[in-house]
């Protein structure tokens, strides 16, 4: 594949999960913290860039490491999701600018980002059972073994009470000395820093040896509050102090952004004074309820950010310029480099995002550049340094055509991209089959990115529908050089599979822009076939939550295209489903938009029941009753939340009245 995207995101995530085995699995971590967020950072980028693009082993899919078979597995009740990482003041004013535009005035709270290994604490009845780490955020290890030894973590607490908490493992600097002053004298490998040497003390089958390396803790995340009657973070914070956990002091309430980034410059001054490490600044909503409405991306909170301290910059030549074409036939220039080493990294390769940007730094061919890495996973250039100018530098210029099919090129008036508008473009095609196959799309196992190449290039495979005339040719793939007959049978299974998928799965595969699989689904579930969504209008789409103008644009805009409407009745008579499997979203002015709250124990429903019913008529559901709350659903032996409700004023509705109003429909 001659796309310079795609191969520098294959490379990315090679060398994350080759780093991330080496660390998680091996502990013999082999590239540095920073190293590792920049790369994580170019991919993340990359991949928001191109959803259509993303690898189910992309290291982006989980939010953490491998879980080592030396170790039982466990199961996270409440995921153990990783945070959003921000890296100046610009991307902080951002996420305080989002959660401002949920009409919540919000307050924070700012923490130590301490340098270690994320841990989650269990206690039954104020005794500790067990610990466990992050792992994949869903499923980690268990480390109980290790953790009884570190002294800060009790193993009683002072209330008789089922619990869970989380926190961060980590080693004193003093320790890591210490510890590497005796190694040295006996002739033995030191430890690299304070973190790798916790993780890999944690990781030690004998606990006698995590025992010797005094290990510490920190506890800072209460997962469910709101069972505790604890309503903000600060309060959590406190009770978990109260229970006898460890909590880090240095935590400041604040009331602004203004005092956000205060507090980040007091404590990025005194960093090297800590005595343990630390590599940057948690910022928090205060407030659950708030939480509660900002709720989660499929990786992170949207009501926490990790704030990561700027690392240095380095000199390099840019060499050359040259053009990727995206999915979208989006075109995108990219600095080639000298090879540099930006804080242990080498990086030879930048985006440029667009002409504009080169424009605007006056970036031209022979130019000695400054590279910042600043914890971001993509290498960026600052800025030119026209001091070291020579007079041989050759000014950008923006092409005019396609670097793959020469096909002119296109720019509207309002947007800064470039396009290839050639719906045949090699670049473009393949990547759409790539897409449509992928995991999150119609999964068909058996048909990536490699064997994609090979089926386009040997011409079985040219656009979506031939994928499912593959069966038709069987017997010539069987010959090729690489593929067995069982390999090509279990191939066509997976593809006659995929028809059978939920329409969800179909949508996104199509790769229509600025459609996500989460997206997606809401569309699926709210118009429940294929030709009722194909007939929508961008009035119509806009009424759905989560999909604004520049969404809908791009809905309509595609089923507009007769190639795009013939491609979907071709595989309709195919026999690729149309239809939503889940729970339809119908139009329900008692429940559309509306905040409900249950309360005490429904004899007819579960609790998960009666949240499907009232999303699938449009509502949502909340843990917590403010005078952001629409209705409260009473049950039998209700709560707190009901005399909430009485005071508020909010409307209530005995379990028979919400029966009633869901029979309506």
């Amino acid at each position: 594949m001659n796309d310079q995207t795609i191969e520098r995101m294959n490379e990315l995530i090679d060398i994350i999960n080759e780093a991330d085995y080496n660390y998680h699995t091996l502990d013999n971590p082999t590239i540095t913290d920073q190293e590792y967020d920049k790369y994580l950072r170019e991919l993340f980028e990359l991949e928001k860039a191109h959803p259509e693009w993303i690898r189910e082993d992309s290291p982006t899919q989980h939010a953490g490491g491998k879980v080592i078979d030396n170790f039982v597995k466990v199961s996270h009740k409440i995921p153990m999701m990783s945070l959003s990482d921000v890296f100046n003041e610009n991307e902080l004013i951002e996420f305080d600018e989002r959660i401002k535009k949920e009409n919540i005035t919000p307050q924070y709270v700012c923490e130590l980002k301490i340098d270690g290994l994320s841990v989650s604490l269990l206690y039954e009845k104020g005794r500790f059972v067990r610990a466990a780490t992050r792992g994949n955020g869903t499923i980690g290890e268990d480390i109980t073994h290790n953790v009884k030894t570190i002294k800060s973590i009790p193993l009683k607490l002072t209330e008789e009470v089922d619990i869970e908490v989380r926190g961060e493992i980590f080693m004193a600097k003093k320790t890591l000395e210490a510890i590497n002053k005796k190694r040295k004298e006996n002739h033995q490998p030191l430890l690299q820093n304070c973190r790798n040497a916790a993780a890999g003390s944690i990781r030690q089958l004998d606990s006698s040896i995590a025992a010797k390396r005094k290990l510490d803790s920190f506890i800072y995340h209460l997962p469910n509050p709101l069972d505790y009657g604890i309503y903000t973070h600060m309060e959590a914070l406190e009770y978990m102090k109260k229970l006898g956990f460890k909590v880090n002091p240095n935590n400041r309430l604040v009331n602004s952004m203004k005092e956000v980034l205060e507090f980040i410059e007091e404590k990025e001054e005194k960093r090297k004074s800590l005595p343990y490490d630390i590599d940057g600044i948690v910022v928090k909503v205060n407030r659950i309820e708030d939480q509660q409405q900002l709720g989660y991306t499929a990786k992170y909170p949207k009501w926490a950010t990790a704030y990561k301290f700027p690392a240095e910059e380095v000199l390099t030549k840019l060499k050359d310029i040259i053009f990727t074409v995206g999915r979208t036939g989006q075109i995108t220039p990219n600095a080639v480099l000298e090879p540099v080493i930006v804080m242990g990294s080498t990086i030879s390769r930048a985006t440029l995002h667009n002409e504009e940007y080169v424009k605007t730094k006056d970036l031209r061919i022979g130019d000695v550049v400054s590279i910042r890495k600043a914890g971001d996973v993509i290498p960026e250039v600052v800025e030119v340094k026209k001091e070291r100018r020579t007079g041989k530098e050759i000014p950008f210029q923006m092409i005019t055509t396609c670097p793959m099919c020469e096909q002119p090129l296109s720019k509207k008036e309002d947007q800064a991209d470039y396009y290839c508008l050639n719906e045949h473009c090699p670049a473009r095609k393949v990547e759409k089959l790539i897409h449509f196959a992928s995991r999150e799309a119609m999964n068909i196992e058996g048909l990536g990115e490699s064997i994609m190449e090979d089926f386009y290039n040997f011409k079985f495979i040219f656009d979506i529908p031939d994928i499912y005339l593959l069966k038709n040719h069987q017997k010539d793939l069987i010959e090729l050089e690489g593929y067995g007959e069982k390999s090509i049978q279990k191939l066509l299974d997976s593809i006659e599979k995929s028809k059978e998928n939920s329409l969800e799965k179909l949508i996104f595969g199509l790769g229509i822009p600025n459609v996500g699989s989460k997206t997606a689904k809401v569309l699926a579930s709210y118009y429940g076939d294929m030709d009722h969504f194909m007939q929508a209008t961008e009035e119509d789409l806009q009424q759905i939550p989560d999909v604004g103008k520049i969404i809908a644009q791009s809905i309509v805009s595609y089923f507009e295209t007769e190639e795009n409407k013939s491609m979907i009745a071709r595989l309709k008579e195919m026999g690729l489903s149309m239809v939503y499997l889940g729970k339809k979203v119908e139009a329900d002015l008692e429940f559309l938009n509306k905040t409900f709250v249950l309360t005490g124990t429904l004899s007819h429903f579960s609790r998960e029941q009666a949240k499907e019913e009232i999303e699938s008529r449009g509502g949502k559901t909340s843990g917590s009753v403010s005078s952001k709350t629409s209705v409260v659903v009473v049950g039998e032996s209700p709560g707190s939340k009901y005399d909430k409700a009485l005071e508020l004023n909010i409307p209530i509705w005995s379990e028979e009245e919400f029966i009633e109003k869901i029979a309506k429909k």
